[in-house]
């Protein structure tokens, strides 16, 4: 970093740094510049020019894939950073080192350390940074500090324009691009992958993930105009093939040089499938495992997919009755966690949890969900964007019919509601039915419920 410059008072616990970030620009705020996380990472040194990036967009299934990525990473003895969002309990989530989130006082710590740096650009543009500017580098700058051998980084919104696009990536993940955040990107698929496509740089590798043709199009053409190479799910990589099996699936997947057989992986649905085989291909690609690579060891793969973790996606946080929780937040995720349930248990009846962002297609989200739920109590989590449970239930009527629509004011009372009718197997036509409850709708009303059911020391 440069000469430090006089600037705030420095935070001294982590609920004023939590405090500080959240008084910035919200990170649903997307503005089409560059230019103040620019001047940012640059007055703080360009740490994210110190180490290899492996980039990662996509409409769904970033979080996942970036976890996968950093297991089987760190499994080859590499020092990790991921950048992760949004988070689903804490802030601190955002950022990890080696697999662990920075716990409160390393936070703190990485927020003292940028500050007067956030101090300086705040004075000197037309706007202060943004919160999730401001964390970005805050995390850029930690794997520097620590420092790593590669960070893991998911773009926040797009790609192109979204502020970790200061970094140039060795590999660039393209995982399946559709329609969300359309006010921001694009009302379709390819006008979306214009902007998601921004982060395949010159002489990276594109590692992309089953596209539909016209988003294959926009990826190619952004790859041959860069002069990326480019490897393909369903080419050169992919799922050969998959067993459900208790706790997870079995999968056979074909990499860049090798096929890798019986990987168990604890996470449940194809997409968790294709997004192993995808992780895999990047790590492959990071590693030089193309034409002239070497593949991996074969028990190190299967050892690291065996560990993966994938909080609030398709999680199981308590028995008797059964809660799982699922951070789908569109159609296109709903309808692969409603495969994945359809694949994967045998739930009856299964009475869904809904609280969904106001700016959300909550009726695809709904109709996406409507053959797996018996029924659905919706519900608003606590932040100001949430839709309030009235109005999804409106919607919710019109979907399922006002016999399977229950309405609660919290996140709470919604989960005692769902536990009492998950329990009453009778009212559902089915006495002897293995009844569940189903926490959904976005990653905060995921994340709400899963403070108020996980354990502490359960939490990672």
């Amino acid at each position: 970093m440069s000469d430090t410059p006089a600037g705030p008072r420095l935070a001294e616990t982590f609920e004023e740094v939590e405090d500080a970030l959240l008084s910035r620009w919200p990170e649903t705020r997307l503005e089409p510049s560059l230019d103040r996380i620019r001047a940012f990472t640059e007055v703080l040194g360009d740490p994210q020019s110190g180490y290899p990036v492996i980039h990662l967009t996509g409409t769904n299934g970033k979080t996942s894939t970036s976890r996968m990525i950093d297991t089987l990473l760190r499994a080859l003895d590499l020092r990790t950073g991921r950048f992760t969002s949004p988070h689903v309990e804490r802030m601190t989530e955002r950022i990890s080192v080696d697999g662990e989130p920075l716990s409160d006082e390393e936070f703190v710590r990485a927020f003292n350390d940028v500050a007067p740096y956030t101090h300086l650009v705040d004075s000197s543009e037309d706007h202060p940074l943004s919160f999730f500017e401001t964390v970005v580098g805050m995390a850029y700058a930690a794997f520097a500090d620590a420092p790593v051998d590669v960070a893991v980084v998911e773009v926040g919104m797009g790609g192109s324009w979204d502020a970790t696009n200061v970094a140039d990536a060795t590999v660039a993940v393209v995982l399946p691009v559709a329609v969300d955040h359309a006010a921001y990107l694009g009302e379709t698929p390819a006008e979306i992958a214009v902007e998601k496509a921004g982060i395949i740089k010159p002489g990276s590798v594109a590692v992309l993930a089953q596209q539909a043709p016209d988003v294959a199009r926009v990826l190619l053409e952004r790859a041959a105009e860069v002069g990326a190479s480019v490897v393909r799910e369903g080419v050169e990589f992919g799922v050969v093939s998959r067993v459900p099996a208790v706790g997870g699936q079995v999968l056979a997947l074909q990499g860049l040089r090798a096929r890798y057989d019986d990987v168990f992986l604890p996470l449940h649905g194809a997409h968790q499938a294709q997004n192993a085989a995808v992780a895999l291909a990047a790590v492959e690609a990071f590693l030089g495992a193309g034409e002239h690579g070497q593949a991996l060891d074969e028990d190190l793969v299967r050892s690291a997919f065996a560990e993966a973790t994938s909080p609030g996606r398709l999680e199981i946080v308590r028995r008797s009755p059964t809660i799982v929780l699922d951070a789908a937040h569109n159609p296109h995720g709903a309808a692969a966690t409603a495969a994945a349930i359809q694949d994967s248990f045998t739930f009856s009846p299964l009475i869904g949890v809904v609280g969904v962002m106001g700016d959300k297609d909550h009726e695809g989200l709904l109709a996406a969900f409507e053959p797996v739920l018996a029924h659905v109590v919706c519900t608003q989590n606590s932040t100001a964007r949430a839709l309030p449970a009235e109005r999804l239930a409106a919607v919710a009527r019109e979907v399922f019919g006002p016999d399977r629509v229950t309405v609660a004011p919290s996140v709470a009372v919604a989960l005692e509601q769902a536990a009492t009718l998950a329990e009453a197997g009778e009212a559902f036509g089915d006495p002897l039915g293995s009844g569940a409850v189903l926490v959904t709708g976005s990653v905060v009303t995921a994340g709400e419920a899963r403070s108020l059911l996980v354990r502490p020391e359960r939490k990672r």
